[in-house]
């Protein structure tokens, strides 16, 4: 059997999955990912860990496939996206933890750079605000604070650019490379040309020498180092993209107004607006889908991100211990008929899309005698279709049309939400019949480098869904949407 191998570097941990020639899954390893959180606002990942658990979970599949007598004929790779890595390309060695997406710690200086009217410039070159989430900031962090100078060769990567470089060979003749979806995130890339940005480099004060080459997402970036994973040695990695635009590839938005929402440790919704860049839009952000290399126009999207979707759950399994299991969520909130008044607003890392303020912070509100576990619980689940329905109108006021909305994600398995979300954001809604279509975008365009699929049609007749939501009556969601967006100013 011929299987393309995705690896899927996440927030909360690295997933290496087999997919066969119809799409599906045949096999997968997970491992969870350290989170650190050395002061408020702050969360850090360890890059060696994260490339470690990349070679043990390939290592995982990888043996398995070969004693199946399966042909592995590419690799396509995924990841976090704003996540920053500084180190020494001459030496491998890390200066400092990863900065991860949600960290905040750069905020006050965006807000400077804001003061000054930055802004305009920002947006109309990168399709981005001006926010402590995108990765120039956090780079220029590390100037300030990590002794990149004593550093050989220092050098800035979002994880795709580790990965690709560990897996490939590291110090050893390593690949330094990237794409378009990936580095339209880091606020340094000009949305139209899909190459570094001078003013947006001078801005920052980054060399662009210290920034990995820009290359089409669906190209040969090189092949798995025999040093690095001998069950994989020389498996061309023929693909690469952020996670949210692989899993708007993995769940077919190949025309413009598909939508896909993911339900990760954030919420992320992103539309397919076509060939051409759309310019920006209030409250949300324009970014590159994917480039698939072949002489055609590059494919955009919008996109809209909230923070905080499953890493909520975590918080009430791990940190208040209202379940053992995050399974085991849906059925404590549908225990109750409704969360009796409470509202819960998951700012923990501040508000993304379209609110953009850095400043909220989370909130359960509406609590009396009357409330239990249940009713917090329920609270939760509609707090994340709330998050979803505030980009799904912004989406509309910036005169984009919606014509359905595909989901993915862990917690898009609560048939709650997805119901919730149907009403809320007035879509029908269709749950992918994999939930994993992060790892299914990686393995499609991968697999469409190796020439295991033919055409973008080919790959849309393998797209399945295994439930249909339909809005319901929106009187009460409507009634508990604006409660919540009271809830939300407080916050």
């Amino acid at each position: 059997m011929e299987l393309v191998l995705a690896l899927d570097a996440g927030t909360s941990g690295v997933r290496a999955v087999a997919f066969d020639a119809q799409a599906r899954v045949r096999d997968s390893s997970y491992l969870e990912l350290t989170q650190h959180f050395p002061r408020p606002g702050e969360v850090e990942h360890d890059a060696q860990e994260i490339a470690a658990l990349a070679v043990a979970t390939l290592r995982d599949v990888a043996a398995r496939a070969r004693a199946n007598g399966d042909d592995v004929v590419a690799l396509g790779i995924t990841n976090q996206r704003e996540t920053t890595v500084a180190f020494d390309r001459a030496t491998g060695q890390l200066p400092h933890r990863a900065i991860v997406w949600q960290d905040r710690r750069t905020a006050s200086y965006c807000d400077e750079l804001d003061a000054r009217g930055e802004t305009p410039t920002v947006r109309s070159t990168t399709g981005l605000v001006l926010d402590a989430y995108f990765s120039a900031s956090k780079m220029r962090w590390f100037l300030d604070h990590a002794h990149m100078d004593q550093l050989r060769a220092p050098s800035f990567a979002t994880v795709d650019s580790w990965l690709l470089w560990w897996l490939t060979g590291g110090v050893e003749n390593g690949v330094f490379a990237t794409e378009p979806s990936n580095a339209s995130r880091t606020m340094l890339m000009d949305l139209d040309t899909a190459r570094w940005s001078a003013p947006m480099t001078a801005l920052f004060d980054v060399d662009p020498a210290m920034l990995a080459a820009i290359q089409p997402s669906l190209s040969t970036f090189g092949t798995v180092s025999a040093d690095v994973i001998p069950e994989l040695a020389g498996v061309p990695i023929t693909g690469i993209l952020g996670d949210q635009q692989s899993a708007l590839f993995g769940q077919a938005c190949f025309r413009p107004g598909v939508v896909k929402a993911t339900y990760g440790t954030g919420a992320f919704i992103l539309a397919n607006v076509g060939e051409k860049n759309p310019g920006v839009f209030d409250g949300l952000i324009t970014t590159l889908a994917w480039d698939l290399g072949d002489g055609a126009s590059r494919t955009y999207a919008v996109e809209g991100s909230a923070f905080v979707a499953g890493a909520a759950v975590q918080w009430l399994r791990d940190e208040l211990g209202f379940v053992d299991d995050s399974s085991q969520l849906e059925a404590l909130a549908t225990s109750v008929n409704d969360s009796a008044g409470v509202q819960f607003v998951a700012a923990f890392t501040g508000l993304g899309s379209p609110f953009w303020r850095s400043d909220a912070r989370g909130s359960i509100t509406g609590l009396s005698r009357g409330v239990g576990r249940g009713q917090i619980a329920r609270a939760l689940i509609e707090s994340l279709a709330y998050q979803v329905r505030a980009m799904t109108d912004a989406f509309r006021d910036g005169g984009i049309a919606l014509h359905e909305l595909r989901a993915d994600g862990g917690a898009a398995a609560m048939d709650l939400l997805m119901q919730l979300q149907a009403s809320n954001s007035r879509l029908a809604v269709l749950r992918s019949t994999s939930l994993e279509a992060t790892a299914r975008g990686a393995a499609t365009i991968a697999g469409l480098g190796a020439g295991l699929w033919r055409s973008l049609e080919e790959l849309n007749d393998l797209w399945t869904f295994d439930r249909r939501f339909e809005p319901e009556d929106p009187l009460f969601v409507d009634l508990g949407y604006a409660a919540w967006r009271r809830a939300l100013e407080h916050a």
